[in-house]
């Protein structure tokens, strides 16, 4: 896959030579003429530049501005960009009601829409721009499934709102919420705390899920360096994008791929970066997803056992003080990955993007000492990662707490039982539980909920109303901005009769994140006994994409896949 020696590009092994080479072809070749292509255009390498952009939040209202960046970039370098969208779902609108059911589902559309856009018209390499939770793990998917020359370009974090002199997030409005339904602020705080929070494009600023897979896809080596710096409403990010797209059309003549690229080592880079900056637990989703595209078994028990060896040393927001905006200002990424990487802590022979190792990127990286958003790995924030892995009797194949910047990580006590999110909040609001209590919500797993829900409605109005003694626990998922003692991916789910769908009010549970354990009190006999009378539940949908979802759908531990992977592949869509 060489220029010749004219410059022009051999086609013979690109998929596009599908759809341009040969008399065949001619009808083919007659639309490319009717949008204007020419015949050098026509004979170059089709690259795809999708983008995630849409109206529906400020995360991804910035990308078309990066996309066309990214054009720009693929014809300096002698390339012809094909653009196209996909959608998003952001959490951030659908949280706290059915909406939320679409979110996981989304991130395995977008993946699949993505494949079959670049299948239908056979391009040859793809750059990825996205900027909302699913979308980023969804389009890396793709790219490891087509495995075609890739780079990701993340559309940036929002500036951090201000108010009386402080940062504000999202997070501090679902927060609010909590604390008006406890009395502490009044409706006019409330609205005062909702006008502020979020004042520009860009992705939820503190180290939510959508930062947290950012700072991943550079530390995989899918993203430039420093791409995921810069917040998304400062025009300086564009160079990112028209590097971006110079530099797939470089990957397109070394013929490097993203299989190349996300190794075992590679994903296990990842997981540090996550476990260091006190990222999602999320990432413990879909980093076994990505991995699931291109034949890796790499489950949330290797995401646990990585985060039990890494120290959390970037003191960003849930837990800590910082947005991703500081996060840049201090050395972004790069800076991070050259601390953990001194530290025997990263593999730094992983290949990346500039066709370069992660320690060739971080050559030039020096450490500052004007920054404390990033600490030594010598004075971490603490000596283990910011995400714990939990097992034991409730969830025999896992479940997952985030810890950064969390005192109350052990706790017993009796359980409460709802089914589902809504009679949880509800309860919350009306602050009908006790101090000590173990929230259970159950029959949110992917199959049951069906959509693996994120419960930061919930978790957030708790934290707002000032409750430290309890635990929360599901089979569906947290948001990356949920903070207090509350474990998600309990599996197996309910739905599948997993022995979170045998919990009665007051059984004891208890939890201790310390050990890595959560335990069910209650006898084997008895859990018999009660196993012999349940049956899953009927959900209200029965007909859709999110049916569909339900019926496809594989456990939390292993990413929450919907198909097969690479490992029943008979081919890869780049070498048809």
């Amino acid at each position: 896959m060489t220029k010749k020696p004219d410059g022009t590009w051999d086609k013979s092994n690109l998929p596009s030579r599908h759809v341009t080479e040969g008399p065949a072809r001619a009808p083919h070749r007659s639309y490319y003429y009717a949008m204007g292509l020419g015949t050098r255009e026509i004979a170059q390498p089709f690259v795809g530049v999708a983008s995630c952009w849409n109206e529906a939040a400020p995360c991804n209202t910035a990308l078309n501005r990066q996309a066309e960046a990214v054009v720009v970039g693929v014809k300096k370098a002698g390339g012809t960009p094909r653009q196209f969208n996909t959608i998003t779902v952001t959490d951030g609108i659908a949280m706290g009601h059915e909406g939320m059911r679409s979110s996981l589902v989304s991130r395995d559309v977008i993946a699949d829409s993505v494949e079959l856009s670049m299948r239908g018209h056979g391009y040859d390499a793809l750059v990825g721009v996205a900027g909302c939770d699913k979308s980023l793990p969804g389009m890396m998917m793709a790219m490891l499934r087509l495995n075609v020359p890739s780079v990701f370009l993340y559309g940036g974090s929002i500036l951090p709102g201000r108010l009386d002199g402080k940062d504000l997030t999202v997070q501090d409005v679902f927060e609010a919420v909590g604390q008006f339904s406890a009395g502490v602020i009044d409706e006019e705080r409330l609205c005062k705390v909702e006008r502020a929070a979020c004042p520009s494009d860009g992705a939820c600023g503190g180290q939510f899920t959508a930062n947290t897979m950012a700072c991943v896809s550079e530390a995989i080596g899918l993203a430039l360096p420093l791409s995921s710096a810069l917040p998304a409403p400062y025009t300086d990010r564009d160079a990112y994008a028209v590097a971006s797209g110079e530099a797939v059309m470089r990957l397109i003549e070394t013929n490097l791929r993203p299989r190349d690229i996300c190794t075992r080592k590679a994903f296990e880079n990842a997981a540090v970066v996550v476990a260091a900056t006190g990222g999602s637990t999320n990432g413990a989703l879909h980093l076994p997803a990505m991995a699931h595209e291109c034949g890796i078994e790499f489950t949330l028990k290797d995401v646990a056992e990585i985060a039990a060896r890494t120290p959390y040393i970037a003191d960003l927001k849930p837990g800590g003080r910082y947005v991703a905006k500081d996060m840049g200002e201090a050395g972004g990424v790069p800076m991070l990955l050259r601390t953990l990487l001194d530290a025997g802590l990263l593999h730094g022979d992983c290949m990346t993007v500039t066709g370069k190792t992660l320690a060739e990127n971080l050559a030039d990286v020096v450490w500052r000492d004007d920054q404390d958003v990033i600490r030594p790995v010598s004075a971490p924030l603490s000596p283990t990662g910011g995400v714990v892995g939990l097992w034991g009797s409730l969830a025999p194949d896992g479940c997952i707490v985030k810890v950064a910047g969390l005192k109350h990580q052990v706790h017993r006590g009796p359980a409460r039982v709802f089914n589902g999110e809504q009679a949880c909040f509800e309860a919350v609001e009306r602050r009908d539980y006790k101090e000590g209590d173990v929230l259970v919500i159950r029959y949110e797993g992917p199959k049951g909920g069906p959509g693996m829900r994120e419960m930061l409605s919930t978790t957030a109005a708790l934290y707002g109303q000032g409750v430290e003694n309890i635990a929360l626990i599901t089979d569906g998922r947290f948001s990356g901005a949920t903070r207090g003692l509350c474990i998600g991916h309990v599996g197996p789910e309910a739905q599948e009769g997993g022995p979170i769908a045998l919990v009665k009010d007051g059984d004891i549970i208890s939890i201790d994140a310390h050990k890595g354990t959560i335990e069910l009190e209650v006898e084997a006999d008895e859990l018999a006994r009660r196993k012999a009378d349940w049956k899953p539940i009927k959900t209200n949908y029965n007909s859709g994409a999110i049916w569909k979802f339900a019926q496809l759908v594989g456990p939390a531990h292993l990413g929450a896949t919907t198909h097969p992977g690479a490992a029943e592949e008979t081919h890869i869509y780049v070498d048809l």
